[in-house]
C-alpha cells in the first residue's frame, strides 16, 4: 500500500490502464495513507470512500484502457476535490458555517468531467471560508497544516489539496485560483500547481451558490506532484461545455504529449518582484538562482518584465466588483456568519462607481496587449511565487515584509494576482528550499493560451532541479 501511494499519478494510471492494479486497491492504499496522516495535517476533512468504491466498480466493469476521444483516461485513479466544488451526495461546505450541512444533489461540471474520464472522487480538500484568504482555515473544519512544518500554513485557498498531494494521500487534486489560490499552496508545499487560461476548464453548474457564469478572474486548475501529473490532469479536465459560456475546446495536441516533447524555451525573462511588491531576500535569491539554471537548457536568461505598474489597482477593483456579484446575496442573509475580511472586501466593491469599474476594464485591456507584446520577445516570464516562506498558521495573512507594510489581507500575494489580471497561464513549481528547509516555488508564466509550451518547459526545469523525488513526505512537527 505504501509503495502505491509513492507513485506519481502518471505511473499509477499506467498500472491501472494495464490492469496490474485495480481502482479498489488504489482506494485502499489512499485510505490507509489518509488514516495514517490526516490527523496531523487536516487536509481532507470529508471522505466519501463508499461512493468512491461504487464508482470504481462501475469503471472496472468498463475495463482498463478505455479512453475518451483518445485523451486522458484516469482509469480509476482516486483524486481529491476542493471543497468549493459540489460533489453529488457529498457534504460540500465551501469552508463556511452557512453551508456546514450542505449536501448537493448535483456535481460541478469539473467533477462530472473528471469522473467521466476515469477519476474517482475520494475526498473533499479543506479551503478557507468561501475560498477567500491565502491561509487554509475555517470555522467548519479548522486549520490545515503544512507537512513540511506543522506549525505553519500550507497557504490557500487550495491548501488542503496541496497538503494531500505532498503527504501522498492522493495522486491528483483539483484547485482553483482567483488571486493565488493554486499557486501559493503549491509553492508552500513543494508541489506543482497550474492556473490555466480562462475557459480552459469548463465549470458550473448554474445555481452554484458562490459562482458566476461569466467570471473571468477565477479559474479551475490542476495540482499534482510533478509536471507530467499536472498535464495528465489538465487533459482530463480540459474542454468546452454548453453550460459554461467561457469554456473552449481542448487543443488538438494533448498536454501530456506537449510535456513529452520537452521543448526548451529560447529566451526567458526573470523578475525578482514584477515591479509591484517587496519580496523577502532569501526568496529572491533562491528564485534568481533557479531562473539562471534555464541557461543550462540553452535559453538566454535576462532580467526583464512587462509593465505591470497598474495591475495591482486593476485587480483590486475587479476583485471587489467580483465579490459583490458573487457574495452580496449571502451577505444580506448571513452577515453574522461571514468573516470580517470578506465583508470588508464586499463593501469595498459596493463603494465602486460604474466609472471605477469601466476604468479598470479599460486598464486591463491595455495591460493584456502590453503582456501579449512582451511574449513576442520572450517565451517565459519567471518570478517568485510567494514573497515569503510558509508562515505561522495562526497568522491570518502576511502583514509586512522587510519593513514594507501591506494594505490589506490579500495585498501580500500581489506577485500572483497581477498575473491573474493578464489572463496568462501560470504555474508554480518547486525550485529549492530556505536555509531552514522550507519549500520555495518559482512562478512560471506563459504566453496567452500557452499552457502547452509552459508545461513543456516546466518539465525540463523539473528534471534539471531534481526536487520532485522528495515527495511524498510524512508530516513533520516543528523543530524543538
Amino acid at each position: 500500500m505504501t509503495e502505491l501511494t509513492r507513485l506519481t499519478a502518471t505511473a499509477a494510471v499506467d498500472l491501472l490502464r494495464r490492469g496490474e492494479v485495480s481502482p479498489l486497491e488504489m482506494i485502499d492504499a489512499a485510505e490507509a495513507r489518509i488514516r495514517a496522516t490526516n490527523d496531523r495535517v487536516n487536509s481532507l476533512p470529508t471522505l466519501c470512500i463508499d461512493r468512491a468504491r461504487d464508482h470504481a466498480r462501475k469503471l472496472m466493469d468498463r475495463g482498463p484502457g478505455v479512453e475518451e476521444e483518445g485523451r486522458a483516461w484516469l482509469a480509476g485513479l482516486p483524486i481529491a476535490v476542493k471543497d468549493l466544488l459540489p460533489v453529488a451526495g457529498v457534504r460540500t461546505t465551501y469552508g463556511s458555517p452557512i453551508f456546514a450541512d450542505n449536501v448537493p444533489e448535483n456535481s460541478d461540471i469539473v467533477v462530472e468531467t473528471l469522473e467521466g474520464r476515469g477519476g474517482v472522487v475520494l475526498a473533499k480538500s479543506n479551503t478557507p471560508e468561501l475560498g477567500h484568504g491565502a491561509n487554509t482555515t475555517n470555522e467548519v473544519f479548522g486549520k490545515t497544516l503544512n507537512p513540511w512544518n506543522t506549525a505553519l500554513t500550507p497557504g490557500g485557498s487550495s491548501g488542503g489539496s496541496a497538503v494531500a498531494l505532498a503527504t501522498g494521500q492522493v495522486w491528483l487534486a483539483t484547485g482553483s485560483d482567483l488571486g493565488c489560490s493554486l499557486r501559493t499552496p503549491a509553492a508552500f508545499c513543494s508541489v506543482v500547481g497550474l492556473r490555466p487560461s480562462t475557459g480552459r476548464i469548463a465549470r458550473g453548474p448554474i445555481g452554484d451558490p458562490i459562482g458566476e457564469v461569466f467570471d473571468n478572474l477565477s479559474v479551475e486548475g490542476s495540482m499534482g506532484r510533478t509536471v507530467a501529473d499536472v498535464a495528465l490532469m489538465l487533459d482530463a479536465q480540459a474542454g468546452s461545455h454548453p453550460w459554461d459560456p467561457l469554456s473552449v475546446p481542448a487543443p488538438a495536441e494533448s498536454f501530456t504529449d506537449a510535456v513529452k516533447r520537452r521543448q526548451a524555451p529560447l529566451r526567458v525573462a526573470f523578475s525578482p518582484d514584477l515591479g509591484v511588491v517587496r519580496v523577502a531576500a532569501e526568496i529572491r535569491e533562491v528564485c534568481a538562482a533557479a531562473a539562471a539554471r534555464f541557461g543550462e537548457l540553452g535559453a538566454t536568461v535576462e532580467e526583464a518584465c512587462p509593465d505591470l505598474s497598474d495591475a495591482r489597482e486593476i485587480f483590486q477593483v475587479l476583485r471587489a466588483h467580483h465579490l459583490v456579484g458573487e457574495l452580496v446575496p449571502l451577505l444580506e442573509k448571513h452577515r453574522d456568519k461571514i468573516k470580517p475580511d470578506v465583508i470588508w472586501n464586499i463593501e469595498q466593491g459596493q463603494k465602486l462607481t460604474s466609472e471605477d469599474i469601466a476604468r479598470a476594464e479599460r486598464g486591463r485591456t491595455d495591460l493584456y496587449y502590453r503582456v501579449a507584446e512582451f511574449f513576442e520577445s520572450y517565451d517565459l516570464l519567471l518570478t517568485p511565487t510567494t514573497v515569503v516562506p510558509p508562515f505561522d498558521v495562526d497568522e491570518r495573512y502576511v502583514a509586512e515584509v522587510e519593513g514594507h507594510k501591506f494594505e490589506n489581507y490579500f495585498d501580500w500575494y500581489s506577485i500572483c494576482f497581477v498575473i491573474t489580471a493578464t489572463s496568462c497561464p501560470a504555474l508554480s513549481i518547486p525550485c529549492g528550499f530556505t536555509a531552514t528547509g522550507l519549500p520555495v516555488g518559482l512562478q512560471m508564466i506563459g504566453p496567452p493560451r500557452g499552457e502547452a509550451p509552459l508545461l513543456s518547459a516546466a518539465a525540463l526545469f523539473e528534471e534539471l532541479m531534481g526536487i520532485a523525488d522528495a515527495l511524498p513526505i510524512d508530516p513533520r512537527p516543528p523543530a524543538a
